[in-house]
Parts: C-alpha cells; structure tokens; sequence
C-alpha cells in the first residue's frame, strides 16, 4: 500500500502530465531530485516511480532516469455498435491478426450455463482468440458456446476466428442481444503477458449474449476483454 507522501509524489506528477507540462521521452526528476523536494526517503519516491511505471505512464533506462512514455494512438471502437470487432477493424484500414488460442471444455459454471439457457448435463466449450491490430495485442475474446446448439464446435473450435462468421456458416445470420454488461478489472500475470502492458493498466470487459432473433434461440456468450489505453470509446449506435 502507497504511503500518503507517495501517493503525494504519484498525485503531483500526474498532474502534470495531464498539463503538458511534460513531452513525449522528456526526463522526470531524478529519484534525489524529488527525494529533496518532498523532504522523504528515496525508497518512497522509487515506489511511486514504479506505481507511474506499472500504470503505464513513465518507462526507464538503466543509468538514464525515467521518461514519459509516448502516447499510444488509439483506435476507435463502438461499443454500441452492429459490426463485429473484426469487420470494425477491418473497415477502419487497420491490420488485424487473430489468433486462436484454442478451445476447452469447461466445468459447470452457474453464470455461464444460465446465461446459455442449457442443463448441467451439457458440455459447454471455451474458444478464445487473442486480436492483434497493427502489431499490438488489443482485445482478448472469450467465447461459450454448447455442443446441444453446435455438435461439431470441438471438431471446429481450433480455426475459428470470429464467432459470427462461425454461426453464418452455420446458418445463422439473423443477431440479437439482450442487455450487456460492462466492468473494469486488472489484468492477471497471463492477459499482461498477452496484451504486453503493465500490472496497473486497466482492462474494459464487455460481457454479453448473442441470440438467433429469428428462433429466439441463444448461440453464445461472450466475455470481451480490452486494453483500455489503446481506445476511444464511442456509444452512439453505427
């Protein structure tokens, strides 16, 4: 836990940033610099340095101090929206790459199961795909879906990419969705190594339900996970 002076230290020099008042790769005071100004040990200001590091904020070179890291363009995203990621991205001119990360059978999971309308008995699949637009890692894509509605999931849950394109070929093409959810987290010692960021950059997670509005049948669940910092989020419908 940040002691008040540290969190003194992190408080100032966000602010700072936030003015302008430094550029992209300028120099932070050093470690004694600021130990002096604020009158406390070096440990505490090399603890809230690293807080600045974590959070994504300021980077450092051995025998060179820290500097503001550049900011990351970011990309647009319609949270909102009828297109899926891939043809967001896509139709944007961005490079995407997805990778399939592979597919599981999952144990009985209450949210999950309810959320896919099926019984104990069902087997349910995990399928995720990491997406990787313009070389950096971005959006991690959890996707449930039951072998009651898709027999051949396991036979096919290694190529799949997008799940739309899995339930067109399927013969569905007609979506819906019920009301969705929205929750921030951190990211765990996996997604960091995945999305290639800091313990303090924050995730957005997107969690919702794709229905066959014809048939009202449900096809999947699916928990989207973001890198925050990397997008604009835009609510207003496409």
């Amino acid at each position: 836990m940040l002691a008040q002076n540290d969190s003194k230290i992190i408080d100032d020099l966000l602010q700072l940033i936030i003015e302008g008042k430094y550029k992209e790769n300028d120099r932070l005071p050093s470690e004694n610099e600021l130990a002096i100004y604020y009158n406390m040990p070096r440990i505490n200001v090399r603890n809230a340095l690293l807080k600045l590091e974590d959070m994504g904020y300021i980077y450092s070179k051995q025998g060179k101090g820290r500097f503001l890291k550049p900011k990351k363009h970011q990309l647009e995203l319609n949270l909102t929206g009828s297109k899926s990621f891939t043809e967001a991205m896509k139709h944007a001119g961005h490079d995407l790459e997805t990778q399939n990360l592979g597919y599981v059978k999952v144990p009985y999971d209450e949210k999950i199961y309810s959320k896919l309308q099926v019984g104990q008995d069902d087997e349910v699949i995990k399928i995720s795909r990491l997406h990787i637009v313009d070389s950096q890692p971005t959006a991690l894509h959890i996707s449930y879906v039951s072998k009651s509605v898709f027999p051949r999931i396991e036979r096919d849950g290694d190529n799949i990419q997008s799940m739309f394109s899995y339930y067109a070929d399927q013969g569905y093409t007609d979506f819906s969705s019920n009301k969705g959810c929205v929750s921030i987290s951190f990211p765990t010692s996996v997604e960091r190594a995945l999305f290639e960021c800091a313990a303090l950059v924050p995730l957005l997670v997107v969690e919702s339900d794709c229905i066959e509005a014809n048939q009202n049948r449900v096809l999947g669940y699916t928990k989207i996970i973001y890198r925050s910092d990397l997008f604009t989020y835009v609510i207003a419908e496409d």
